[in-house]
């Protein structure tokens, strides 16, 4: 089964979700910070959620509950670049458990991760979005209620396809 995402949605089997994507578009993603959502194949690791806002997840994909003390690193210099961390780290890093809820859903992606080359872009994710579709740093995001509806269809070989298109 395939998810695919374009610039204006994300299309799962007949389901159609608008999303909000990088600030730059999709694209060939270059390194850290470049704000590009990275076209491509993807699998989705796994799903972090809050078990406080969210009580029952119905989904074959391993599900990991997000505590207080995560976070995921980014910064390029450390050897957990690009890995789910525990907190307080040394290391740059963007915190999970947040008081908004973006994070309260995520669908971590295998973006740079097998192997792992440091500047690449970590953290690619598709969340909750913000009010208005804002546009995210490199994420796929969209509204708390599709993400849910979506959850349910996901096998554990549903691969994620971003596609640079209308």
């Amino acid at each position: 089964m395939y998810i695919f995402i374009n610039k204006k949605n994300l299309t799962c089997n007949n389901y159609k979700a608008k999303c909000a994507i990088g600030k730059r578009g999709i694209g060939l993603k270059r390194k850290e910070g470049d704000l590009i959502t990275p076209k491509g194949k993807y699998k989705i690791k796994y799903i972090l959620y809050r078990k406080d806002r969210i009580k029952k997840i119905q989904s074959k994909i391993k599900k990991i509950a997000i505590k207080k003390n995560m976070g995921w690193c980014d910064d390029i210099k450390s050897t957990k670049y690009n890995k789910l961390i525990k907190l307080p780290s040394s290391n740059s890093y963007e915190k999970l458990y947040k008081k908004e809820n973006i994070y309260d859903l995520i669908l971590v992606l295998n973006y740079n991760m097998n192997p792992i080359v440091r500047g690449k872009g970590s953290a690619i994710f598709i969340h909750v979005a913000k009010k208005n579709y804002k546009k995210t740093e490199g994420c796929v995001a969209l509204k708390k209620i599709d993400l849910l509806k979506i959850l349910k269809q996901l096998k554990k070989n549903t691969k994620i396809k971003i596609v640079n298109q209308k």
